[in-house]
C-alpha cells in the first residue's frame, strides 16, 4: 500500500478535472488526478468534436483529452490510474481510498466525477451511438441540418432539445412513451406552438434501425405502449433525451447533494459543504454539460482551492502570532 500526498487531489480526468489540474499545477500545488473507470471521461466516446473554442476543423474527442491530459502532465501534474472505492472527508487532509489499497491525501479535494446519459439499453441504440444516436442535441445537432430528427423523452430536457432542434431540423418528432409530458408548462406551451414538432404519445422505441454500411441511423421501430401495435418512423437523427446519472455515489452521506443527486455548490462557486472539498463539470451542472463549461468549473475548482489553501494558511499563520 502506498500513500500519496498533495496540495490538491483531483478525481475524475474529464475536461473538468484535467483543466482544474492545469489551473492547480500552475499555481504550484503539484495536483494528483485519480482518473477513475473512464479517462477522458465522456469525450472519449465521442468521435467529431466540432464547438469545442480553438479549432476551426472537426476534431476527435479522444485526441482532445489525450492534448489536455498532456498538458495536465507538462505542467506538474500526477496522473493515477486507479478507482475510488472509500471516502474520509471528516478531516484534513481528505483521504480517499483506491480498489488496489493506495491511499491519497490531499489539502483539497476536486470531485470531478461527471455524469452519464441515461440510454434505453437497447442492442441497436448501443450499435448507432454516434452513428445517428445521440444523448446531446447541443453537442451533435449540427450534424443534422435539414434532416428529420427524432427526440426520445418526456421531461425538460427532451422538450428543451427537440425546441433546440427546430434551429437545424425542419422536421423534429418527439416522442414520448405517456400520454402527456412531466415537462414544465411553459416548456411544454412553447412546443405546443412551434409547428417544426410533432408529438407522438404513447409510443416507446423498440429497435433503432441500421441502413448498413457507413448510412447508419434510417428509422426506428416504435411501440404503441396503450396498445401493443407497431409502426415505423424514418429519421436520421435519434436523440435520447431521459435524463442523466451523476457519479455522485461515492460521495453520498459525505457532501450535500441536491434533489437530483448532483453535487450541491454555493452559487457562482464550486464550494461544496465540506469546507476544502470543490464540484467542477457535470457532477454539478445539470443544466449546461458541456465540455467547454466543464472546463471552465475545472478553472474555476482550482482558483477556489488556491484561495481556500491561502486563507487557510494566513488562519494558521494568524494563529501562531498570538
Amino acid at each position: 500500500m502506498t500513500t500519496h500526498t498533495t496540495k490538491m487531489l483531483i478525481l475524475g480526468s474529464g475536461p473538468a478535472g484535467l483543466s482544474a489540474a492545469i489551473y492547480g499545477a500552475r499555481a504550484g500545488m503539484a495536483p494528483i488526478v485519480v482518473q477513475g473507470i473512464q479517462p477522458g471521461g465522456q469525450l472519449t466516446t465521442t468521435t467529431d468534436v466540432e464547438n469545442y473554442p480553438g479549432f476551426r476543423d472537426v476534431i476527435q474527442g479522444p485526441w482532445l483529452m489525450e492534448e489536455m491530459q498532456a498538458q495536465a502532465e507538462h505542467v506538474g501534474t500526477r496522473l493515477m490510474w486507479d478507482t475510488i472505492v472509500e471516502v474520509d472527508l471528516t478531516s484534513r487532509p481528505f483521504r480517499l481510498i483506491g480498489d488496489g489499497g493506495d491511499v491519497y491525501e490531499g489539502d483539497t479535494l476536486v470531485i470531478a466525477t461527471g455524469a452519464q446519459a441515461k440510454w434505453l439499453g437497447l442492442d441497436s441504440e448501443d450499435a448507432l451511438k454516434g452513428k445517428g444516436v445521440s444523448a446531446c442535441a447541443t453537442c451533435d445537432g449540427f450534424f443534422y441540418r435539414g434532416k428529420k430528427v427524432a427526440v426520445i423523452g418526456g421531461g425538460n430536457t427532451a422538450v428543451e432539445e427537440a425546441l433546440y432542434l427546430t434551429n437545424h431540423s425542419p422536421d423534429v418528432v418527439l416522442i414520448h412513451r405517456r400520454d402527456s409530458f412531466r415537462a414544465e408548462k411553459i416548456l411544454q406551451e412553447r412546443l405546443f406552438a412551434h409547428k417544426g414538432v410533432t408529438v407522438l404519445w404513447n409510443k416507446e422505441v423498440a429497435e433503432f434501425l441500421d441502413g448498413g454500411g457507413t448510412t447508419g441511423l434510417v428509422g426506428l421501430d416504435l411501440r404503441d405502449t396503450v396498445t401493443g401495435e407497431m409502426s415505423r418512423i424514418d429519421v436520421e437523427g435519434g436523440f435520447v433525451a431521459i435524463g442523466h446519472h451523476p457519479a455522485t455515489e461515492l460521495f453520498r452521506g459525505h457532501v450535500a447533494l441536491d434533489d437530483d443527486h448532483y453535487i450541491a455548490v454555493e452559487p457562482g462557486s464550486t464550494r461544496t459543504s465540506v469546507p476544502g472539498v470543490f464540484a467542477c463539470g457535470d457532477v454539478m451542472d445539470k443544466v449546461y454539460r458541456q465540455a467547454v463549461t466543464a472546463a471552465g468549473t475545472g478553472c474555476m475548482a482550482a482558483l477556489d482551492a488556491e484561495r481556500f489553501l491561502a486563507a487557510a494558511e494566513f488562519d494558521h499563520l494568524a494563529v501562531a502570532a498570538e
